[in-house]
Protein backbone atom coordinates (compact mmCIF):
# COMPACT_ATOMS: atom_id res chain seq x y z
CA UNK A 1 0.00 0.00 0.00
CA UNK A 2 1.76 3.13 -1.23
CA UNK A 3 1.43 6.59 0.29
CA UNK A 4 -0.35 7.76 -2.87
CA UNK A 5 -2.92 4.97 -2.49
CA UNK A 6 -3.49 5.87 1.17
CA UNK A 7 -4.20 9.47 0.15
CA UNK A 8 -6.63 8.21 -2.51
CA UNK A 9 -8.43 6.06 0.06
CA UNK A 10 -8.73 9.14 2.30
CA UNK A 11 -10.39 10.93 -0.64
CA UNK A 12 -12.88 8.08 -1.00
CA UNK A 13 -13.65 8.16 2.74
CA UNK A 14 -14.32 11.93 2.57
CA UNK A 15 -17.12 11.47 0.00
CA UNK A 16 -19.86 10.15 2.34
CA UNK A 17 -18.90 12.73 4.97
CA UNK A 18 -19.25 15.49 2.36
CA UNK A 19 -22.66 14.23 1.20
CA UNK A 20 -23.99 13.89 4.76
CA UNK A 21 -22.84 17.42 5.64
CA UNK A 22 -24.56 18.89 2.56
CA UNK A 23 -27.77 17.05 3.41
CA UNK A 24 -27.67 18.19 7.04
CA UNK A 25 -27.10 21.77 5.94
CA UNK A 26 -30.00 21.71 3.48
CA UNK A 27 -32.27 20.16 6.10
CA UNK A 28 -31.40 22.27 9.13
CA UNK A 29 -29.60 25.31 7.70
CA UNK A 30 -26.78 25.29 10.26
CA UNK A 31 -23.72 26.95 8.77
CA UNK A 32 -21.35 24.54 10.52
CA UNK A 33 -22.60 21.77 8.21
CA UNK A 34 -21.96 23.91 5.12
CA UNK A 35 -18.46 24.68 6.44
CA UNK A 36 -17.75 20.97 6.99
CA UNK A 37 -19.05 20.21 3.48
CA UNK A 38 -16.77 22.87 1.97
CA UNK A 39 -13.74 21.68 3.96
CA UNK A 40 -14.28 17.99 3.17
CA UNK A 41 -14.85 18.65 -0.55
CA UNK A 42 -11.89 21.04 -0.71
CA UNK A 43 -9.65 18.60 1.14
CA UNK A 44 -10.64 15.77 -1.20
CA UNK A 45 -9.98 18.02 -4.22
CA UNK A 46 -6.55 19.01 -2.88
CA UNK A 47 -5.72 15.37 -2.13
CA UNK A 48 -6.48 14.62 -5.79
CA UNK A 49 -3.48 16.70 -6.79
CA UNK A 50 -1.34 15.51 -3.88
CA UNK A 51 -1.75 11.79 -4.56
CA UNK A 52 -0.91 12.31 -8.23
CA UNK A 53 2.19 14.31 -7.31
CA UNK A 54 3.31 11.70 -4.77
CA UNK A 55 2.76 8.86 -7.25
CA UNK A 56 4.77 10.59 -9.99
CA UNK A 57 7.49 12.23 -7.89
CA UNK A 58 8.23 9.22 -5.68
CA UNK A 59 7.58 6.59 -8.36
CA UNK A 60 4.61 5.10 -6.48
CA UNK A 61 2.44 4.33 -9.48
CA UNK A 62 0.60 1.06 -9.02
CA UNK A 63 -2.19 -0.97 -10.60
CA UNK A 64 -4.32 -0.36 -7.51
CA UNK A 65 -3.71 3.38 -7.82
CA UNK A 66 -4.67 3.30 -11.49
CA UNK A 67 -8.07 1.94 -10.43
CA UNK A 68 -8.59 3.88 -7.19
CA UNK A 69 -7.62 7.35 -8.45
CA UNK A 70 -10.26 7.72 -11.18
CA UNK A 71 -12.78 5.95 -8.93
CA UNK A 72 -12.17 8.52 -6.18
CA UNK A 73 -12.56 11.36 -8.72
CA UNK A 74 -15.85 10.00 -10.01
CA UNK A 75 -17.26 9.29 -6.56
CA UNK A 76 -16.47 12.81 -5.36
CA UNK A 77 -17.64 14.68 -8.43
CA UNK A 78 -20.73 12.65 -9.27
CA UNK A 79 -21.91 12.64 -5.64
CA UNK A 80 -21.35 16.39 -5.42
CA UNK A 81 -23.10 17.14 -8.70
CA UNK A 82 -26.01 14.79 -7.98
CA UNK A 83 -26.65 15.91 -4.39
CA UNK A 84 -26.58 19.55 -5.52
CA UNK A 85 -28.91 18.89 -8.46
CA UNK A 86 -31.90 18.68 -6.12
CA UNK A 87 -33.79 21.77 -5.04
CA UNK A 88 -32.27 22.82 -1.73
CA UNK A 89 -33.66 26.35 -1.64
CA UNK A 90 -33.41 28.60 0.22
CA UNK A 91 -30.10 27.19 1.43
CA UNK A 92 -28.25 26.32 -1.79
CA UNK A 93 -28.53 26.91 -5.51
CA UNK A 94 -28.94 23.85 -7.71
CA UNK A 95 -26.68 22.43 -10.38
CA UNK A 96 -28.61 22.72 -13.66
CA UNK A 97 -30.06 19.34 -14.61
CA UNK A 98 -28.64 19.63 -18.14
CA UNK A 99 -25.15 19.83 -16.62
CA UNK A 100 -25.85 16.84 -14.38
CA UNK A 101 -27.08 14.90 -17.42
CA UNK A 102 -24.00 15.87 -19.43
CA UNK A 103 -21.59 14.76 -16.70
CA UNK A 104 -23.35 11.50 -15.87
CA UNK A 105 -23.99 10.74 -19.56
CA UNK A 106 -20.33 11.21 -20.42
CA UNK A 107 -19.21 9.03 -17.51
CA UNK A 108 -21.67 6.27 -18.45
CA UNK A 109 -20.54 6.43 -22.08
CA UNK A 110 -16.90 6.15 -21.02
CA UNK A 111 -17.67 3.22 -18.71
CA UNK A 112 -19.61 1.32 -21.39
CA UNK A 113 -16.87 2.05 -23.94
CA UNK A 114 -14.15 0.82 -21.58
CA UNK A 115 -16.06 -2.40 -20.92
CA UNK A 116 -16.59 -2.94 -24.66
CA UNK A 117 -12.91 -2.32 -25.45
CA UNK A 118 -11.87 -4.61 -22.60
CA UNK A 119 -14.08 -7.40 -23.97
CA UNK A 120 -12.96 -7.01 -27.58
CA UNK A 121 -9.35 -5.85 -27.35
CA UNK A 122 -8.42 -7.16 -23.90
CA UNK A 123 -6.68 -4.01 -22.69
CA UNK A 124 -7.91 -0.43 -22.49
CA UNK A 125 -5.45 2.35 -23.26
CA UNK A 126 -6.67 5.58 -21.66
CA UNK A 127 -5.00 8.72 -22.90
CA UNK A 128 -5.76 11.58 -20.53
CA UNK A 129 -6.08 14.95 -22.24
CA UNK A 130 -5.86 18.46 -20.91
CA UNK A 131 -9.54 19.12 -21.77
CA UNK A 132 -10.56 16.26 -19.45
CA UNK A 133 -8.49 17.73 -16.64
CA UNK A 134 -10.04 21.16 -17.29
CA UNK A 135 -13.52 19.57 -17.19
CA UNK A 136 -12.70 17.94 -13.84
CA UNK A 137 -11.48 21.24 -12.38
CA UNK A 138 -14.58 23.05 -13.67
CA UNK A 139 -16.87 20.39 -12.18
CA UNK A 140 -15.15 20.87 -8.82
CA UNK A 141 -15.50 24.63 -9.25
CA UNK A 142 -19.27 24.33 -9.83
CA UNK A 143 -19.70 22.39 -6.58
CA UNK A 144 -17.55 24.81 -4.58
CA UNK A 145 -19.25 27.83 -6.22
CA UNK A 146 -22.63 26.63 -4.98
CA UNK A 147 -21.36 25.75 -1.51
CA UNK A 148 -19.64 29.14 -1.15
CA UNK A 149 -22.86 31.02 -2.11
CA UNK A 150 -21.13 32.96 -4.86
CA UNK A 151 -23.01 35.03 -7.48
CA UNK A 152 -25.81 33.11 -9.18
CA UNK A 153 -25.38 34.70 -12.63
CA UNK A 154 -21.77 33.51 -12.92
CA UNK A 155 -22.84 29.99 -11.96
CA UNK A 156 -24.69 29.75 -15.28
CA UNK A 157 -21.56 30.80 -17.19
CA UNK A 158 -19.41 28.36 -15.22
CA UNK A 159 -21.97 25.58 -15.77
CA UNK A 160 -21.98 26.20 -19.52
CA UNK A 161 -18.17 26.14 -19.71
CA UNK A 162 -18.18 22.94 -17.64
CA UNK A 163 -20.73 21.27 -19.93
CA UNK A 164 -18.76 22.23 -23.06
CA UNK A 165 -15.45 20.92 -21.71
CA UNK A 166 -17.13 17.77 -20.35
CA UNK A 167 -18.83 17.12 -23.69
CA UNK A 168 -15.64 17.67 -25.72
CA UNK A 169 -13.64 15.40 -23.42
CA UNK A 170 -16.34 12.73 -23.78
CA UNK A 171 -16.21 12.97 -27.58
CA UNK A 172 -12.42 12.63 -27.49
CA UNK A 173 -12.73 9.50 -25.34
CA UNK A 174 -15.20 8.08 -27.87
CA UNK A 175 -12.76 8.95 -30.67
CA UNK A 176 -9.87 7.22 -28.88
CA UNK A 177 -12.03 4.20 -28.07
CA UNK A 178 -13.26 3.80 -31.63
CA UNK A 179 -9.65 3.95 -32.86
CA UNK A 180 -8.66 1.21 -30.41
CA UNK A 181 -11.55 -0.95 -31.57
CA UNK A 182 -10.93 -0.37 -35.28
CA UNK A 183 -7.20 -1.18 -34.90
CA UNK A 184 -8.00 -4.57 -33.41
CA UNK A 185 -8.08 -7.55 -35.84
CA UNK A 186 -11.60 -8.53 -34.71
CA UNK A 187 -12.89 -5.29 -36.26
CA UNK A 188 -11.66 -6.27 -39.74
CA UNK A 189 -14.11 -7.90 -42.13
CA UNK A 190 -13.80 -11.67 -42.48
CA UNK A 191 -12.30 -12.80 -45.76
CA UNK A 192 -14.69 -14.47 -48.21
CA UNK A 193 -14.35 -18.22 -48.40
Amino acid sequence: MTTANKITILRILLVPFFVVEVLYYTKEGYEIHRLFAIVSFGLAAICDGVDGYVARHYNQRSELGAILDPLADKLLLVSGIVVLSFDHSPYLESVPLWLTGTIIGRDMLILIGMLLIRLVVGKVKVRPRIIGKVATVLQMAVVLWILLHWADKWLRVLSLATAICTGISGLLYVWDGSRQLSAHPSSSPKPKA
